[in-house]
């Protein structure tokens, strides 16, 4: 029970990779607040964690909204009492190539996927500097990025360059907060098993296309996110900070597309 007495928000956990952090840090022994737009299923993502035997609860937020996250982290600490962990998850994906997006499309990936970053950092961070005034430990943010904030897709255009701001924001706060004790890094994922995948993965050759670059020839699955997410959050990586750790199956490495079987 490596994260015994903390309590962690986790956006973006009505499903997916966030609904696995959560789970997994439920499952370490963490209070855990599941943030997301989608109320209904977010709410029964809360239900789902509890099982887990620790408490949970379901707030509504839209990350893009200032207001939003300034009650989300209100509501917590309410509840809760403090606010100990922090992952950064809500995200969204739009296709269309460079020359086709819209600016209303780019605007609206960005408003989630960056500035939504920048704006439950900014307030779970002053809540953690808060506390560790008062004498608690510090805590532990951590943003999620992707193996797309280093190669560029074409028809990915917002995304790739809102998860190229997350790693260097990710810096940025982990240089500003290092005073306070407080540790902030990224998780890159590669090619995982989860919806937003196959809004991408919609046929034969786009799976063939995403196995060629897998050198582990499979899809990650969203509990081994959750796991390092888990890692990054507890006093085994009490040394981590300023890092974007990549899950992907040997991706980053690979210069070169590897067979892969009918």
């Amino acid at each position: 029970m490596k994260l015994a007495n903390k309590v962690a928000i986790v956006t973006g956990a009505a499903n997916g990779i966030g609904l696995a952090c959560a789970r997994r840090m439920a499952q370490d022994g963490a209070k855990v607040v599941l943030a997301d737009v989608e109320e209904t299923a977010g709410a029964k993502a809360a239900e789902e964690v509890k099982e887990a035997g620790t408490e949970a609860m379901f707030i509504a937020c839209d990350v893009g909204e200032r207001l939003d996250v300034r009650n989300m982290v209100a509501e917590t600490v309410d509840a809760f009492g403090s606010v100990d962990i922090l992952v950064n998850n809500a995200g969204i994906i739009h296709s269309a190539e460079f020359l086709d997006i819209s600016e209303e499309d780019f605007d609206r990936v960005l408003r989630v996927n960056l500035k939504g970053v920048f704006l439950v950092g900014q307030a779970v961070a002053r809540q953690m500097v808060e506390q560790v005034g008062e004498g608690r430990a510090p805590g532990a943010i951590i943003n999620m990025s992707s193996v797309n904030a280093v190669f560029a897709i074409p028809n990915q255009v917002p995304y790739s360059v809102s998860k190229g701001g997350v790693n260097q924001l990710t810096k940025v706060m982990a240089l500003s907060l290092a005073p306070h004790g407080i540790r902030v890094n990224a998780i890159g994922p590669g090619s995982i098993n989860t919806e937003l995948l196959k809004n991408v993965m919609t046929d034969d050759e786009a799976r063939r296309k995403i196995m060629s670059r897998t050198p582990l020839g499979r899809l990650g699955e969203p509990d081994e996110i959750g796991a390092v997410a888990s890692f990054l959050a507890s006093d085994d990586a009490s040394y981590i900070s300023g890092q974007t750790i990549y899950p992907d199956g040997g991706r980053l490495p690979l210069n070169y597309t590897v067979p892969v079987a009918d």
